[in-house]
């Protein structure tokens, strides 16, 4: 046998070894595709509380609203504790918290937990929504942020020195300058301004964080959704 015909049939032997390998390849990545589209995942996983921001999630907070703010509050840390007092998964204060628990009619003196955590988080929420009904719903959420973080009486505050000065306070944007002056004793000590001097530098970044995060939720929804649609039509 020449060289010619030796290296023509080495050349035929491994060609035939690659199209064995690349169709046993193709053939795993087959199989691989149709035991996912056999066993989808349910919904959106974000953290191990999504069942409980699910369950108590209503028309003010969705569920991925309450899971950023709990992400922002406390890393999903249910024994968290701030500087200020401030306690678990959605980092309310105690006073806060036995304070909503007993207009919910249950005992102020129950253990926090997680669960309760989500359910008075959510009632508070509510709360704060209802303080600021007069806001459009789109801006509202901003407002209710805000005070969730800082307070709605320095909100207030700014509001009405936003009026005063003609600047349109129903609009979050608009107001965060306004929020930001009251470190300004001409400012904080206008006769409109009831609660004094205030910094209000973790509230407005807490809002931006908080909002960052929910549209980063939306979006990895958005696109577990359109993975949902894919393997179905896969399987048609």
């Amino acid at each position: 046998m020449n060289v010619r015909k030796l290296l023509v049939l080495l050349l035929t032997a491994a060609l035939i070894l690659v199209l064995f390998l690349t169709r046993g390849r193709n053939r795993n990545s087959v199989m691989e595709e149709e035991e996912t589209a056999q066993s989808p995942v349910e919904y959106l996983y974000i953290s191990p509380f999504d069942s409980l921001f699910r369950a108590y999630a209503d028309s003010v907070c969705d569920w991925k609203m309450l899971a950023a703010i709990a992400y922002v509050e406390s890393r999903f840390d249910t024994t968290a504790r701030s500087g200020m007092g401030a306690q678990g998964l959605m980092q309310i204060m105690p006073s806060t918290y036995h304070h909503i628990l007993a207009r919910m009619g249950m005992a102020d003196t129950m253990a926090q937990n997680v669960d309760l955590d989500v359910r008075v988080a959510v009632r508070y929420l509510d709360d704060l929504s209802n303080l600021f009904n007069f806001i459009n719903e789109n801006e509202r959420i901003n407002y209710i942020l805000g005070s969730y973080n800082g307070g709605s009486n320095h909100i207030f505050d700014a509001m009405r020195i936003a009026r005063k000065k003609g600047i349109n306070r129903y609009s979050w944007s608009s107001l965060a300058p306004v929020l930001s002056s009251l470190t300004d004793p001409e400012v904080y000590g206008d006769s409109v301004c009831l609660y004094g001097a205030w910094d209000a530098t973790e509230t407005l970044n807490y809002v931006r964080r908080v909002t960052r995060k929910y549209k980063e939720y939306n979006s990895q929804e958005l696109l577990f959704k359109a993975y949902e649609k894919l393997a179905e039509n896969n399987k048609e």
